[in-house]
């Protein structure tokens, strides 16, 4: 090992760096149990538990109250560069507080972490103990392992931490920060701009693209031009095969498209949980066959997602692949290609009307499931051709804006995580990076 190296309980790090025990840099206090004795009292004060906590952010939309005395107040109220832990569920889970709410305090299934001396900076532990807990797993097996796993006071207090001088600690927070804001701003884009394509969705399947007057309808008010009328006078439903479980393969070209396939938001996925099917299969189950832009939805409820029953999605087929219809999924088959746009029909097959519509007719049994009959008398409102087209390419517009967000979001994900790993281990140097804030 190099002389500018030691070797730790936690691995090797660089001589110049501290490795000593959590409450050498911290001052450590766990919040007040939740009970309905303790809920009672004049001071009702708002309080942090764990379902608030999550890895470098907390979540602060529902906060649950109790009573609090003047004394628990003065010895449990939060402060700014506060670290809260998670001493049950996820043990470990760290975030950091930054006087979001005056006054809050936090319960006893939290630890509060408070920086003491000039060992430690506050938003650089954040991220030590993201990547010990939950990256290289440093700290596994020290919880106290009962019933319910639990991270005790005096178990989180003897954890080794690596503690370099506190500018490097500030510098190596500093770039991992920069990655996660990166990441934070193109969640938001994904979140406004599904709002706007939400919004867009029901203005336009209402109003249409020139505000023209609307008429009153079984499925309530849409354009006076438009058409409406039920699917079957637009499109069949073809039924999938029952392939059985001992015809998959280890692996091949040729899938057998299933509900796992279609995902919540419409959304085709080929990747998900995949089953494959021998490639000659392809010749002796051809009309099964399915290709690219086909319109498929889920006829069969799945027991771990039952938001997919009635979800349409069309099909993407890369080069290469065959695509095989399972029994549980149906094909839509255009009968008059003329008057319907199959992009259409899926963003209104997959709106909130048409989907109530949908899982109100599904009948109950061993799995919940949308007969045939059922599935083609939803009623439709569609617009002229050329209109059709134009409402798709909007929405086609602002779904690859949030395809290219969630895009950056996974690459800067990935960024992070190998970040992380390098400079707490002291693979990277900070001084060998140069990182200003990434585009968004």
């Amino acid at each position: 090992m190099s002389a500018e190296f030691q070797q730790t309980e936690i691995g090797a790090f660089p001589a110049a760096w501290g490795i000593d025990r959590v409450d050498s840099a911290f001052d450590i206090q766990q919040g007040k149990q939740v009970s309905s004795r303790n809920r009672d009292g004049e001071h009702q004060r708002p309080f942090l538990r764990t379902k608030n906590v999550f890895w470098n952010r907390l979540e602060l939309t529902e906060l649950d109250e109790m009573h609090f005395s003047e004394a628990e107040q003065a010895r449990l109220e939060l402060r700014g560069n506060d670290l809260l832990v998670c001493e049950g569920g996820s043990i470990g889970r760290t975030a950091l507080w930054n006087n979001e709410i005056e006054g809050c305090l936090y319960q006893n299934h939290l630890h509060r972490l408070r920086v003491k001396g000039q060992k430690a900076d506050a938003q650089f532990s954040v991220y030590w103990l993201w990547y010990a807990f939950d990256v290289a797993k440093l700290y596994f097996g020290r919880g106290n392992v009962t019933t319910i796993p639990n991270l005790s006071q005096s178990k989180l207090a003897e954890l080794p931490m690596a503690l370099p001088p506190l500018p490097e600690q500030k510098q190596i927070a500093h770039i991992l920060s920069t990655v996660q804001r990166a990441i934070e701003a193109q969640e938001r884009i994904i979140q406004t701009t599904t709002e706007l394509k939400k919004a867009l969705m029901h203005k336009l399947f209402t109003e249409g693209l020139r505000g023209e007057p609307q008429k009153q309808t079984e499925i309530g008010p849409v354009p006076e031009s438009w058409e409406v009328v039920e699917l079957n006078q637009l499109a069949d439903l073809k039924n999938g095969y029952a392939f059985k479980s001992t015809d998959y393969v280890a692996e091949s070209n040729t899938l057998n498209i299933r509900m796992s396939n279609i995902r919540p938001g419409a959304q085709f996925d080929l990747e998900y949980n995949p089953r494959f099917l021998p490639d000659h299969f392809a010749e002796t189950q051809k009309s099964f066959l399915l290709e690219d832009g086909d319109l498929i939805i889920a006829m069969t409820d799945m027991a771990n997602d039952p938001k997919i029953l009635g979800v349409p999605t069309i099909v993407r087929n890369p080069p290469g692949k065959t695509l095989l219809l399972n029994q549980r999924v149906g094909k839509l088959v255009p009968t008059d290609s003329r008057r319907v746009n199959f992009e259409f029909l899926r963003f209104y097959l997959s709106r909130k009307p048409a989907q109530r519509y949908l899982v109100s007719c599904a009948k109950k049994g061993v799995q919940v499931n949308i007969g045939k009959k059922d599935i083609l008398s939803v009623p439709i409102a569609f617009p002229k051709p050329d209109d059709q087209k134009t409402i798709v390419e909007c929405f086609n517009t602002l779904g690859d804006k949030i395809a290219a967000a969630e895009n950056k979001v996974v690459a800067f994900q990935d960024l992070f995580r190998t970040l992380l790993h390098e400079l707490m281990t002291a693979k990277t140097r900070v001084h060998e990076l140069e990182i200003s804030e990434p585009a968004n």
